[in-house]
């Protein structure tokens, strides 16, 4: 039972009408990640660790009053709750970004309170973002599942939430049980390279994106695709692109073109947009305008050990 000293709240007054659910949804990792959970009133919680420990927070919605009502758990509540104007994207800059292409346009017109968050907690991004790669977002999402629900500890507070693994955690958990998650040793291998060097990429994340980017990238198994991810919920670069990925090409080039692009015409394409190049991908995402899906989606792998059939 949490200590009740280690309870608190706050009331924070946004300066636009903050979409407390679209901002924070983008850390959700599928419908059953244990560490976010979305109440029946609306209100979203989530477990994280914290450069202070490990906290719990819940987020109403903005009410009538143009507030936001948060409550948070544990050693690491007020960090949390600290970093909460952060998360929602109070530090996010939209100005300068005024998109002309009527699909843009009338999308941002449509979101224009949506904002970039920044959590500031580089592990917490990049051990899903890794598991994520190169595979189905239903084998990602349970595997990440999987790994919580057997390896991570429950988290503190009342709404029953669990937390990652810790870096020295991930890097117990012997080869054969990655695979049975199932995370393969393309995946594994980076993720533990990551865990070794946990606090230095913590540090680097407080730096520039630019300089983050370059660090991260010279571990062994993460590339582009990674970096980007990891710096859009993490750091908040609203430059940031997801290249390698399997949507956001096609997306973006069926709604400024009409017709799927390849990286370097994305490239060219989102070339115009610096440095809102991430908000353009967010966009088209969010607005529903990518590539019709005309064909069945892909199957998740069978022949790892844990795979289903």
């Amino acid at each position: 039972m949490t200590d009740p000293a280690l309870e608190a709240s706050r009331t924070w007054t946004p300066a636009w009408p903050c979409p407390v659910g679209s901002v924070l949804g983008v850390h959700r990792r599928g419908a059953g990640d244990p560490t976010y959970r979305v109440l029946a009133d609306g209100t979203h919680a989530r477990a994280l660790r914290t450069p202070q420990g490990a906290a719990t927070f819940q987020v109403q919605p903005l009410d009538l009053n143009g507030e936001i009502q948060a409550r948070a758990w544990g050693p690491g509540a007020d960090w949390a709750l600290d970093a909460l104007p952060a998360m929602l994207g109070a530090d996010d800059d939209v100005s300068g970004f005024d998109p002309q292409h009527p699909v843009l346009a009338a999308a941002w017109r449509r979101l224009q309170h949506w904002r970039l968050g920044r959590t500031g907690l580089v592990m917490e991004s990049l051990v899903p973002t890794i598991i994520e790669q190169k595979v189905t977002g239903q084998e990602a999402f349970g595997a990440f599942r999987k790994l919580v629900r057997q390896h991570g500890e429950h988290a503190p507070g009342p709404l029953g939430l669990m937390l990652q693994p810790t870096p020295e955690q991930l890097r117990a958990i012997p080869s054969w049980e990655w695979l049975r998650l199932p995370v393969d040793g393309g995946r594994s291998r980076p993720l533990l390279a990551a865990c070794r060097v946990a606090d230095a990429l913590e540090r680097a994340g407080a730096g520039s994106p630019e300089e983050f980017d370059r660090r991260v990238r010279t571990l062994p198994g993460i590339g582009v695709w990674s970096s980007a991810e990891v710096r859009a919920t993490a750091l908040g670069d609203a430059d940031a692109v997801s290249f390698g990925d399997y949507h956001v090409a096609k997306d973006v080039g069926w709604a400024l073109t009409g017709e799927d692009v390849d990286d370097d015409a994305l490239a060219e394409l989102l070339e115009p947009y610096r440095p809102h190049r991430h908000r353009v991908q967010h966009l088209v995402a969010a607005s529903g305008n990518g590539r019709p899906r005309r064909g069945p989606r892909m199957a998740p792998r069978t022949h790892l050990p844990g795979s289903t059939r």
